[in-house]
């Protein structure tokens, strides 16, 4: 199924950028909704002359219309980093109860397939390892990162509800700590603050001992997983992520190395209910989508490293959020 009309909230953010791109690539009309919170224009700007692609700043919180046939809705809109939720929880929360309503109730007058970005914090602080969508997650309801985690749990019931009252084709997929260019020096996550801190000399910051792990997929792979979910008629939930596994340290190491840089390693506080290990079980993605990851992760660091350093060459980036 290749959709004509396609609705991308968050489509300025970093995930939602290239699913734009994407969609485009395949011949597809695109609407992109944001309300540039944690995401960019820029990160659309080279789509901003196409015909088929149109940018609407947008609070899906709020009263949300599109002119004409859609085909499928994907709702990637939410801040997605430790730092950003911390610092908007209540927007957070919002977009995922408000924001997933009103994306469904779009999908719903279009008769459209709706696809719900997840996430692997939904399994919380994991006792079941690697972690399979059968697995209900280990969430503190009240801690400081449940105002992500139960958002999208809620997020999740709601997509449930809408596809079992028969009302809306709903899918959802539970990503995994994906990474690329275009993600922001500053955001808070691991990898483009241990890039950053590399390239500019500073101690790479490592919470806690290091050896809490993490499974990091590169971006490319991540919105293919996506769209085979949206292509096909499957509900999931469905992991989309790489289960190579590896530490936190092992992940500065490797980023130091690739960089070719001198900066010490630095130990700091860990965060609370920082999960102590993450790694997706994907064998119902390759069953059922026929999708496996194909960028190894040094090859995507480096990718990811060669955008960093041109972005941070740039007067005032360092600035920047």
């Amino acid at each position: 199924m290749i959709s004509r009309r396609v609705v991308v909230t968050g489509g300025a953010g970093f995930l939602g950028s290239y699913l734009c791109e994407r969609l485009l690539a395949r011949g597809a009309e695109v609407v992109c909704m944001d309300n540039f919170l944690t995401g960019s224009p820029r990160n659309v700007e080279h789509l901003m002359g196409r015909p088929a692609f149109r940018l609407v700043e947008c609070d899906l919180t709020g009263f949300v219309h599109v002119p004409g046939s859609v085909d499928l809705v994907l709702h990637f809109a939410s801040a997605a980093s430790p730092a950003d939720y911390l610092r908007h929880p209540i927007e957070t929360l919002k977009v995922g109860s408000l924001g997933t309503l009103h994306a469904l109730g779009l999908a719903r007058e279009k008769n459209a397939r709706f696809v719900l970005a997840s996430t692997s914090e939904v399994y919380g602080d994991p006792l079941e390892h690697p972690q399979r969508e059968t697995y209900w997650g280990n969430v503190n309801p009240v801690g400081p990162r449940s105002v992500y985690d139960e958002a999208k749990r809620f997020a999740e019931s709601l997509t449930t509800a809408y596809r079992n009252s028969n009302v809306t084709d709903t899918a959802i997929v539970r990503i995994f700590n994906t990474y690329g260019p275009r993600m922001r020096p500053h955001d808070g996550r691991a990898i483009p603050t241990f890039i950053r801190q590399a390239l500019c000399g500073e101690p790479i910051t490592v919470t806690g001992d290091g050896e809490q792990t993490r499974s990091i997929c590169y971006v490319d792979d991540t919105v293919e997983g996506v769209l085979a979910l949206a292509d096909s008629s499957f509900e999931g939930p469905v992991n989309i992520g790489n289960p190579s596994e590896l530490s936190m340290l092992e992940l500065a190491e490797t980023i130091r190395d690739l960089t070719d840089s001198d900066s010490p390693i630095e130990f700091v506080e860990r965060p609370v209910d920082d999960p102590a290990i993450r790694r997706p079980d994907t064998s119902l993605a390759a069953s059922r989508l026929g999708w496996r990851p194909k960028v190894e992760v040094v090859d995507g660091l480096r990718r990811t490293i060669s955008w960093f350093a041109e972005e941070l060459r740039e007067p005032g980036e360092l600035l920047r959020g």
